[in-house]
């Protein structure tokens, strides 16, 4: 009778788990949710490999709430659970990645006339048939802005139409670059906002005539003109 009450004592804490093993699967939680929120944050990744990344942390943040929480595989059946988790997520990760996948392409085939404009003059399509895209075609001059300390520099640039435009920072400050005036922002050639890192510019190609303010966001009394002429 004492040996049965041992057994079903020591197999009713096999599957509900220990207090050590609470504490390893809450820390391994706030990891797997700090790792992501840090890359985001940061902008340390973007894009699809930021996508990629917080898919699996978020696999991993799963894995350890069903193990060390719900106590996947610790019960009579433990591969029948295992294989029915593997079998969930997967479905789950077909319908996410296929949803994804459907709205990336329905963005780029119904994309607004001046995101096309933007492909176009990124990938340099100046033609298509014989038609012109009214993408910039051959080699324009090119104006730098500088920031550093909050101070743009040349506060105001005139340029033509085709000419570049480069963003650059020499400080340590966070900067993204958007175009309007704060807190109303707007965006330019399909260009909506400029992440800046410290070594790298961003350029932009000026295919929109007019008189255009640009700001940081993060800083909005860093700010500046450029003017475009046909």
């Amino acid at each position: 009778m004492n040996q049965s009450t041992h057994d079903t004592a020591s197999h009713s804490k096999r599957e509900h788990g220990t207090t050590r093993s609470y504490v390893f699967g809450f820390i391994l939680s706030l990891v797997f949710t700090a790792i992501p929120y840090y890359l985001v944050v940061n902008k340390t990744v973007t894009g699809t490999l930021l996508l990629a990344t917080i898919l699996g942390f978020a696999f991993l943040q799963m894995a350890v709430q069903m193990f060390y929480f719900l106590h996947l595989g610790r019960g009579p059946k433990p591969l029948y659970n295992v294989g029915f988790f593997v079998g969930t997520f997967g479905a789950i990760l077909v319908v996410v990645v296929g949803s994804i996948f459907i709205m990336s392409h329905l963005h780029h085939n119904m994309m607004p006339a001046e995101k096309t404009m933007k492909l176009a003059e990124d990938e340099g399509i100046h033609q298509i048939h014989g038609q012109k895209t009214g993408a910039c075609e051959g080699v324009h001059a090119n104006h730098k802005i500088t920031i550093r300390n909050g101070i743009v520099s040349p506060a105001f640039v005139e340029a033509r139409l085709c000419d570049t435009l480069t963003f650059y920072k020499e400080d340590d400050v966070d900067r993204e670059i958007t175009f309007g005036s704060h807190p109303n922002h707007g965006t330019y050639a399909g260009e909506t906002e400029l992440t800046l890192h410290k070594g790298r510019g961003k350029m932009i190609t000026l295919g929109q005539p007019g008189t255009y303010q640009f700001h940081d966001h993060l800083n909005p009394g860093t700010a500046g003109y450029f003017t475009v002429t046909p």
